[in-house]
């Protein structure tokens, strides 16, 4: 009878050390499975942050790219224009010059041609034909 409960207190105290080291083993894997849960959560969350960060330095890259394109475009078109205007300019101004040239030559020519017309009346009236 002795023997009988010193092996029913040994069976007692196995079964509570085995359901004590199953409770342990059940408990650490919860543990483990629970830390790399939030390791791939982290991971995650990391890597979406440096999508979302290389996505916002891309486009703000693009954006001052297109930003210095149309720049580029105003600064030739104001060069464009401002060479149009100049040569608008420079073609009124020879324009004028040639007006002048020719206001000139033409009184000139009128200069000579009452010169010319005096002469032939003083040299008529010097010879009496008059």
């Amino acid at each position: 009878m002795v023997v009988v409960v010193v092996v029913m207190v040994v069976v007692v105290v196995v079964l509570v050390v085995v359901v004590v080291l199953v409770v342990v083993l059940v408990l650490v894997l919860v543990l483990v499975v629970v830390l790399v849960l939030v390791l791939v959560v982290v991971v995650v969350v990391v890597v979406v942050v440096v999508v979302v960060v290389v996505v916002v330095v891309v486009v703000l890259v693009v954006m001052v790219l297109v930003l210095v394109m149309v720049l580029l475009v105003l600064v030739m078109v104001v060069l464009v224009l401002v060479l149009v205007l100049v040569l608008v300019l420079v073609l009124v101004l020879v324009l004028v010059l040639v007006l002048v040239l020719v206001l000139v030559v033409m009184v000139v020519m009128l200069v000579v041609l009452v010169v010319l017309v005096v002469l032939v009346l003083v040299l008529l009236l010097k010879f009496g034909i008059i």
